[in-house]
């Protein structure tokens, strides 16, 4: 069982202007719910106990709403300067497990049959893995038009994206992690990225694919075009 997790939730959510001007990213609503309000009932749901948050751009508001949850026990990991995505998840380490979810706070997606967390946490093999990837097909991310991330083999093996290429698959802004690789990562802020480029060449990180829907929340564009599908699926409040 994994009973810790990680959200972050500490950006200043540009590409979310001008909504994020007065809101930050994590409490913009989606379906009547704010987009860290999902995530929290996601990681409940996969039996979680404990969720950090780390909070930068207008903490006080992230801060006061999740005073207002009493079902989980949720910490708050401040950052008075950024410290991207692995710095802000080493400065939260004292307070995760061995092995814990890290969720981006602006994802959104749809379950298949097995939840997404879940099936994470079947394949999971801490003695084989420092991370484990939640990965969504490129073409079908709904309001994303990036280039992806990966290209990922029928082994679950990573290859990053070349230069000039198109990558058949993205990374949702879901993962299982191991406190140990963290080991000799630098101080301060700095990318998980770094963390999953050596975890690539030792062969210690693997994708899972994700089976169902996966949505780019991070722009209004992406907001409209999430509402839009969920209305398209009848979910929407």
């Amino acid at each position: 069982m994994i009973d810790s997790a990680m959200i972050l939730a500490a950006g200043f959510g540009t590409r979310m202007r001008p909504i994020t001007d007065h809101t930050p990213k994590p409490l913009v609503p989606l379906n009547g719910k704010p987009l860290i309000d999902h995530a929290v009932d996601r990681l409940i749901a996969a039996g979680v106990k404990r969720v950090v948050v780390n909070t930068h751009y207008k903490a006080e508001m992230i801060e006061a709403h999740l005073k207002k949850r009493s079902d989980v026990a949720i910490e708050l990991s401040h950052e008075t300067t950024l410290l991207d995505t692995g710095g802000g998840v080493k400065k939260a380490l004292p307070l995760l497990g061995e092995s814990f979810y890290v969720l981006n706070a602006d994802v959104f997606w749809l379950n298949a049959k097995v939840p997404a967390l879940a099936r994470l946490r079947r394949a999971w093999d801490e003695t084989r893995l420092d991370a484990l990837l939640l990965a969504q097909r490129t073409v079908s991310a709904v309001g994303y038009d990036g280039l992806g991330d990966f290209t990922v083999d029928s082994l679950g093996h990573l290859r990053r994206r070349g230069e000039r290429e198109v990558a058949p698959f993205l990374f949702a802004g879901i993962e299982i992690m191991k406190r140990a690789i963290f080991h000799d990562s630098p101080d301060g802020a700095f990318s998980l990225n770094l963390l999953w480029s050596k975890a690539i060449e030792a062969g210690r990180i693997e994708a899972l694919i994700h089976d169902g829907e996966w949505f780019h929340v991070g722009t209004p564009q992406g907001l409209a075009a999430t509402e839009e599908r969920l209305r398209h699926h009848g979910v929407m409040r």
